[in-house]
């Protein structure tokens, strides 16, 4: 249920049928735009929603879709049901250019995979034409629209004795023009020419009967006049006389074939029908394409989430003038149900308020909306709606009995599935009572489970929505510092209506709203200002718990980043170490071998002092071999090198005495001092949750997993503090969480340059554990967005990335999401 009778027009979406029908080939989509209605079916909704984003992934990656001579001939058609009736030729050519283009996105749709497009395919399903009517067609008519002299028999005969005619007509003309000519009788620079469907020969007005024939008309000036050959006139009438018979010919023609076309007139009629509904289709991808539009979740909860939403007018109206619109977070669920936005005048609560309706309304009329994919609306079976003005001199309504009216249509008729929507709820009577009134109508809303946005300037209405369940409160942002509305809501706290402060701004006399402070009596000023006061104040918390938390989680990721390091380090070291001793051994064994050999060799030789000599040179170059198969660090076997020979040696500290009551075993508990396993980090165990511990460490706050810890002898109050290599870096990430930029700038760098800062740029990133980053590259000549997404799309810690909402730069800045 709708309400009122003029909610399209209050909404502005007749204006979005006239953009749609723009788009329209044919009358035939046209009348299907007009009948685009509310729907409560899922279904329903669904599947228009499939046939529009299946059609507008054509536009965008399809090849071209057949979008010429989408002609109506279903009229035609129904006239030739009666007998005895035929087509007319024109209507002709236009029934075959038409057919043809069914047929072609017939096939169009044949030739895609057969998962692509399987909603528009099911209309194909529909359509039958039978093939020999494209053929008669195409043997009866051409592609100028004439009809072929081989239509028929008959017909070709008349053709051939109307074109012999017509050289027999033109060479008697010819001939009399030369002796007329010759004989003077014709103007200067004047030339044979046709009258009334006859070719003629201007004469001299004095001279108009020199050659007899028969006069088809004169000059304006009446001094020449054409004259039809009287050799020519005879032939000219047995022409007529054949133009005749080729005429009652081609109704001949057109009698049999319309006979034929009869017994498929309904099926064809459907036809038409299918190709009116592709073009009604394909003018709303078209328009949803032009506006950015998506196709939403449906909400398996009844929540309604909608997420980056912009009001499609407003956007195409700014973008005229280059100017961006604000984009829309709202959220309405089973708890809170009812969203009451207050805030500066002229700060977009109105729009708030057209944009949500319009939108819910798009999309259960079926077209996509313009908002982000992950947004959720849910199916409403009633959608009411209070804005404007409806004071009426006809009907003696005042503006706020119109309200009145309205309220008392919602009361009547509002329950768990309706949506409702009133601008300035309680307004156009005296404030205290139009409060209390509107009070009273939002209490009982609310009781009848009904979903609802309301804009207000009301102090009772703002207060309500603290005190009763299923309702929220809401605040249209406002600059204080530049005092400009900032057309951004933010649900949770009420908004300040920023009266005193617009009116200064605009010039308003100081002494003025002086006086106007003190007849308020302060009460609502003070109001104002807390509320001023709150939302400051919120903001600077948020700020600061975000980056509190993200320094906290930084943090750990970082400890748990060295840790596993410095466990790799020390497998790494044992390993060399063994490798080092198996080596040493393996040298040891093969000298013992050469040397035992050699003493026997000399005791066989019996000292002879030339074998000897020999020996001693061959157990030097033996010696000689195994001094090159030292490792080196230039060769390709492994440097063995001495354990922890380029670890830095850490300062020794005086280890503190413990008192002999502290106990090392056992699992560490909160306030035990304790030590992160294979690590120098050592701190006080300050929370257990779980298998996560938190750890202070020299006031630096650490969350690892309890099974890495375990107890440590806590050092004297007077001892300096414990340092570690943990300290180093700690301040090393601090420097860089402290001098990190959430965004980059690439703009005007060349592509080496970017791509290097780049790397450096993600590198930081995500060793600080950032969750989302913007890349400013411009729009420019588009050289860096490829590149730059190019190497984005390599990363497996990204999690995705995508242009910025148009607010915040759009297609010129690149947002990226880390895992």
């Amino acid at each position: 249920m709708i309400y009122p009778k003029n909610f399209e027009h209050k909404l502005g979406f007749d204006i979005i049928r006239g953009h749609i029908a723009e788009n329209c080939i044919s009358p035939m989509g046209e009348a299907f735009v007009e009948k685009i209605r509310f729907s409560t079916k899922k279904d329903i909704i669904k599947t228009l929603l499939e046939q529009v984003e299946e059609f507008m992934h054509i536009l965008s990656f399809g090849e071209s879709f057949p979008s010429n001579n989408y002609f109506d001939l279903r009229q035609e058609l129904i006239r030739l049901k009666t007998p005895g009736t035929y087509i007319e030729q024109e209507k002709l050519f236009d029934f075959k250019s038409s057919l043809t283009v069914i047929q072609d996105i017939v096939i169009y749709f044949r030739k895609t995979e057969e998962e692509d497009y399987p909603e528009l395919k099911k209309l194909c399903e529909r359509v039958y034409i039978p093939d020999q009517i494209l053929l008669r067609c195409e043997k009866i008519i051409d592609d100028k629209g004439e009809i072929r002299d081989n239509a028929s028999a008959n017909l070709q005969e008349i053709r051939n004795k109307l074109n012999a005619k017509g050289r027999q007509v033109l060479k008697e003309t010819k001939k009399a023009f030369e002796k007329a000519k010759k004989s003077g009788w014709v103007p200067e620079n004047t030339d044979m020419t046709i009258r009334n469907g006859r070719t003629v020969i201007p004469l001299r007005a004095s001279d108009k009967r020199a050659i007899g024939g028969f006069i088809h008309d004169e000059s304006a000036s009446g001094q020449t006049v054409f004259v039809e050959p009287a050799g020519s006139f005879e032939l000219s009438n047995q022409i007529r006389e054949l133009e005749n018979e080729e005429r009652r010919e081609i109704i001949k023609i057109l009698i049999i074939f319309s006979d034929d076309l009869r017994p498929y007139i309904s099926e064809l009629i459907s036809s038409y029908h299918f190709l009116g509904i592709i073009d009604f289709i394909r003018a709303k991808a078209l328009f949803s394409k032009k506006i950015n539009a998506i196709v939403p979740n449906f909400s398996a909860d009844e929540s309604f989430d909608l997420k980056n939403a912009i009001h499609p007018l407003l956007w195409l109206t700014l973008k005229k003038v280059d100017k961006e619109v604000v984009p829309l977070d709202m959220s309405l669920d089973q708890k809170h149900r009812i969203l009451l936005v207050s805030g500066p005048n002229a700060g977009g609560k109105s729009v708030c308020i057209k944009t949500t309706g319009l939108l819910q309304y798009m999309f259960q009329c079926g077209l996509p909306i313009p908002a982000s994919p992950n947004s959720e609306l849910r199916i409403f079976k009633n959608l009411f709606i209070d804005i404007g003005d409806e004071q009426s001199l006809e009907n003696d309504l005042s503006t706020y009995s119109s309200h009145l009216l309205n309220m008392k249509y919602f009361l009547k008729n509002a329950n768990e599935e309706t949506l409702f929507m009133i601008d300035e709820f309680g307004t156009g009577t005296e404030p205290q009572l139009g409060g209390a009134i509107a009070e009273a109508t939002l209490e009982q809303l609310n009781k009848k489970g009904a979903f609802g946005l309301i804009t207000t300037h009301y102090s009772n209405l703002k207060l309500a929505a603290d005190k009763h369940e299923g309702l929220l409160n809401g605040a249209m942002l406002f600059d204080s510092n530049e005092m400009q509305p900032l057309f951004k809501l933010q649900v949770g706290k009420p908004g300040s209506s920023f009266a005193f402060e617009i009116a200064k701004k605009i010039g308003f006399p100081n002494y003025v709203l002086n006086n106007a402070k003190k007849k308020s009596g302060g009460k609502h000023i003070r109001f104002d200002q807390q509320l001023q006061q709150l939302e400051t104040d919120k903001i600077l918390l948020q700020k600061q718990k975000q980056k509190v938390e993200s320094a906290d989680d930084k943090l750990s990721r970082t400890v748990e980043k060295y840790t596993d390091l410095l466990e790799n380090l020390e497998k790494s070291k044992k390993q060399i170490i063994a490798e080092a001793k198996d080596e040493a051994l393996r040298i040891i064994e093969n000298s013992n071998k050469a040397v035992e050999k050699t003493i026997r060799e000399i005791k066989e030789a019996q000292a002879e002092k030339g074998k000897t000599k020999e020996l001693r040179e061959e157990l030097e170059s033996y010696k000689l071999d195994v001094s090159k198969e030292k490792p080196t660090n230039s060769g390709d076997k492994k440097t063995i090198k001495k354990p922890n020979s380029d670890i830095p040696k850490k300062k020794k500290t005086l280890k503190p005495k413990i008192s002999k009551d502290e106990n090392l075993s056992g699992k560490p508990v909160v306030g035990d001092f304790v030590k992160v396993n294979n690590t120098d980090i050592q701190g006080v165990l300050t929370s257990v949750s779980g298998e996560d511990a938190t750890v202070n460490v020299n006031e630096v706050i650490l969350k690892t997993r309890l099974s890495k810890l375990i107890k440590a002898k806590r050092p004297k109050e007077k001892s300096k503090p414990i340092r570690s290599s943990f300290s180093g870096f700690s301040s090393d990430i601090n420097k860089k969480a402290a001098d990190f930029k959430l965004s980059l700038d690439l703009r005007g760098k060349r592509v080496d340059e970017a791509l290097s800062e780049l790397h450096r740029y993600i590198d930081d990133a995500m060793m600080l554990s950032i969750k989302e980053v913007n890349i400013l590259h411009g729009k420019g000549n588009g050289v860096l967005r490829p590149i730059i997404r190019e190497y984005l799309q390599s990363l497996d810690e990204i999690q995705m990335y995508k242009d910025a909402p148009l607010d915040m730069g759009g297609a010129g800045i690149t947002q990226v999401y880390f895992k």
